[in-house]
């Protein structure tokens, strides 16, 4: 199994970023609930420019993150485990269960009612929690195991992104967007021209950004589009795509995800929060995080290579897809996104409780992957890995 040392960059930069994304998530629910709670959540909601810091983050910041989710889901499709259909159908398989069987178990709880506008939340996985988690299994891991979770994690954001794109743009600004839509037309055009300076395409980006946070259309699909314009060349170190790529995954793991998850879940958590796990929201979270998406991962997977539409790598096994799943189940960063836009309009309460069965279904869920892998790769795996660029 080749491993590229893009990926393992990547790899290793998420490893080291999910276990801050645990310190500083603990730390943010230990200050929303000490005798600071007032002024820490207020200072959150401070207004800069006419919107709160929270705001900044989640609709500024985070394209960041999307821009690099564009890059990597770039690079994996020209040169990586997407690069040919047999070694991305496993992966696909595996995301469209992870999405759909999560989306359906909430849909059956919540279908008609006031909440059923947060199908999308259990839909997600965070990639830097996820491998985070099974890095710290060390050597047992294959490398196939690796490339899977990772990939399927990647196609997992690319479907919350559609989801955002379609489920949760309520009124649309035609001009603004056509402005953005223009602006990304122009950059194809510069692409298409073989013009690799990044400065024009970044500057352009921020431009694109604005009319697209006008637009009604969530401004973080800005980061995506931008990805893709982005020169990508031979995928060597001096294309611009993977100058930008390198350069922004320590930013992005090591600042503005923890950001978001302190911005996120400075959550007050009174003497009643238990009481909202009964609601059918809560239950349609937790389902969907911890069983759905496990019973999804592995049943589209096993399904597809029933049907000879994909294979099973020679050194996994199925036990090895199921706890994959698992860890699938941890929604964190996504899923709170996810939930800050369908229940935007329903007020604090409900978000509070979407917030606190996301961050309990990301802990049972991590916690059992953790605990079933520890327990069935039982062996380091031989190091017969090749590395190339």
């Amino acid at each position: 199994m080749k491993l590229t040392k893009t990926f393992k960059s990547f790899f290793k930069s998420e490893k080291a970023g999910g276990i801050l994304l645990l310190c500083v998530t603990i730390l943010s629910l230990y200050l929303a609930n000490s005798p600071i709670q007032t002024q820490y959540i207020q200072f959150w909601s401070t207004e800069v420019g006419h919107h709160s810091i929270t705001h900044w983050i989640n609709d500024g910041l985070m394209t960041i993150f999307f821009l690099l989710i564009g890059l990597e889901l770039e690079r994996e499709i020209y040169h990586g485990e997407l690069s040919s259909i047999k070694n991305a159908a496993l992966p696909i398989f595996g995301a469209l269960g992870g999405m759909l069987v999560p989306a359906g178990l909430f849909l059956l709880l919540n279908f008609g009612t006031a909440t059923q506008n947060g199908a999308g939340i259990p839909m997600a996985t965070d990639i830097a929690f996820a491998i985070g988690i099974l890095s710290l299994l060390g050597s047992r891991v294959p490398a196939s195991l690796k490339i899977f979770l990772t990939a399927l994690a990647v196609i997992d954001d690319l479907g919350a992104i559609i989801v955002i794109a379609v489920f949760y743009t309520t009124s649309i600004s035609f001009v603004n967007l056509a402005i953005a839509l223009g602006i990304f037309g122009l950059l194809l055009i510069l692409n298409r021209m073989k013009i690799h300076n990044l400065i024009p395409y970044l500057i352009s980006g921020v431009v694109m950004w604005y009319f697209m946070l006008n637009s009604g259309v969530h401004a973080t699909i800005t980061g995506v589009l931008l990805a893709f314009v982005i020169p990508f060349g031979d995928g060597s170190k001096k294309s611009p795509s993977y100058i930008l790529q390198h350069f922004l995954h320590k930013p992005v793991a090591f600042i503005i995800l923890p950001l978001f998850a302190v911005a996120n879940t400075c959550i007050a958590i009174d003497s009643n929060w238990s009481e909202g796990l009964s609601h059918s929201n809560s239950i349609g979270i937790l389902l969907g995080l911890v069983v759905g998406k496990p019973l999804g991962i592995f049943l589209f997977s096993f399904i597809g290579v029933s049907l000879g539409l994909c294979a099973l790598p020679k050194d996994l096994k199925w036990t090895s897809i199921i706890g994959a799943g698992m860890l699938g189940g941890i929604g964190f960063t996504m899923s709170i996104f996810i939930t800050l836009l369908a229940f935007k309009n329903d007020g604090e309460e409900v978000i509070t409780y979407s917030k606190i069965a996301i961050l309990i279904a990301s802990f049972i869920a991590g916690t059992l992957g953790f605990l079933w892998l520890k327990f069935i790769l039982k062996n380091p795996v031989k190091k017969t890995l090749t590395i190339s660029e």
